[in-house]
């Protein structure tokens, strides 16, 4: 009898044990501490007894080849910074498959609603493009314009004075360095603060803040892109974080609609709170996104994407990309593409979690990330410690 209690006892306590382990183990990925990007060196390794659940978890990932000639994918000699690899990051070619279920039901979903009459006629790349063929695809067919004084139905006394006089770029002169920082959970406890500072512009997103958040996203913003939803919101009117940097608003039309049918139906009605805001503050710079922006970047998401992607806008965050590769020379992105620090918590200001804000829902994440892969000149290190991916501004390509 003694000796079935001890053994109870035994069994009790590595019950308890497991049940601890498992418990520190779910907490750790909730801190955004992922086993599933894995540095393959000697300074990093997992316990062996960790080892089978990387195994486990890891999603699908892309090694960096080597150049050219020695079984480099296509495009690879179009990145003349890049190196040779062994860190896994984002795969270039990841698909709905990888997508979780509830993910690929909402997908399907939004496929099947079709809000904004998409209708693509397009034809698809059968062939992946090169970088630099991407990027003239890009530069030559979204065109990054505002909505000027000049255009109907904005020419009325209804907007005289509201809109700016002078045109976005006249606000800057050129652009060499600038960076594009994300709103993703993943920057907490990056220390990229400095480094995102360096450079000559800065774009950020929505209500993204830098106030006690310096050391992970830097402190200094140039310009604001924020959706039109946000700005239907009282908040927008009385925050100060809208009083810094260029504001750009985006608001999508119907699909490739013109200016005068976009305006009777607007996705937002922001009009009334832009021009509160205009009047409150009549120097700061705020523009309004021509509205067939995000359809031009859509078309080409499309047509580079072997499988249908969501008939939605694409993201902020990818507008924002091309924004400021048509403004710069070359664009350093933060956590578009998810580091070592991966997490499934949204934003770094917030505590809110979805697998949906890394793999997208609504918007065509997934496939945004696939391009923006495509076009790193940067390394896979670089992706991995920092999260961070350069790509080149339209003004240094050759077409």
């Amino acid at each position: 009898m003694v000796h079935i209690n001890f053994l109870k006892k035994i069994i009790y306590g590595l019950l308890a044990f497991l049940l601890f382990f498992t418990i520190c183990l779910w907490n750790e990925s909730k801190k955004g501490y992922s086993v599933s990007l894995k540095l393959e060196s000697k300074n990093f390794q997992l316990p062996r007894n960790l080892q089978f659940l990387a195994r486990g978890l890891a999603p699908k990932t892309t090694v960096l080849a080597s150049p050219k000639g020695s079984g480099a994918p296509n495009g690879a000699q179009d990145r003349p910074h890049a190196q040779k690899s062994n860190v896994k990051v984002w795969d270039e070619d990841s698909s709905s498959k990888n997508l979780p279920p509830r993910l690929q039901k909402v997908r399907k979903n939004y496929l099947h609603m079709n809000k904004y009459n998409v209708t693509f006629k397009g034809k698809r790349q059968l062939k992946k493009l090169s970088v630099n063929a991407l990027l003239c695809q890009l530069a030559s067919r979204v065109k990054v314009t505002m909505i000027k004084a000049t255009d109907f139905p904005f020419n009325t006394s209804e907007w005289e004075r509201h809109l700016p006089q002078k045109s976005i770029r006249d606000n800057f002169g050129q652009l060499n360095s600038c960076a594009v920082v994300s709103s993703a959970g993943s920057l907490k406890a990056s220390s990229l603060g400095r480094e995102i500072d360096s450079h000559d512009a800065i774009m950020r997103f929505n209500g993204a803040p830098t106030r006690k958040f310096q050391q992970d996203v830097g402190q200094k913003t140039t310009f604001r892109l924020v959706n039109s939803q946000l700005v239907t919101s009282a908040k927008f009117l009385q925050d100060s974080l809208y009083k810094e940097g260029i504001l750009i608003l985006w608001d999508p039309s119907p699909y490739h609609s013109e200016i005068p049918e976009w305006y009777k139906k607007l996705d937002y009605n922001f009009f009334q709170n832009y021009k509160q805001y205009r009047k409150e503050n009549p120097n700061q710079p705020f523009y309004i996104l021509h509205p067939n922006v995000p359809w031009e970047l859509w078309d080409i998401l499309q047509e580079n994407s072997p499988e249908d992607i969501q008939p939605n806008p694409p993201s902020s965050g990818m507008l924002g990309i091309v924004i400021m590769m048509s403004f710069c020379d070359k664009v350093d992105i933060y956590e578009f593409l998810p580091s070592k620090r991966k997490t499934d918590i949204c934003y770094y200001y917030q505590h809110f979690f979805d697998s949906a804000c890394t793999m997208g829902a609504y918007h065509p994440l997934l496939f945004e990330k696939n391009m923006v892969k495509h076009l790193n000149r940067g390394t896979d290190e670089d992706i991995y410690l920092k999260g961070k991916v350069t790509v080149s501004g339209f003004r240094n390509i050759r077409c």
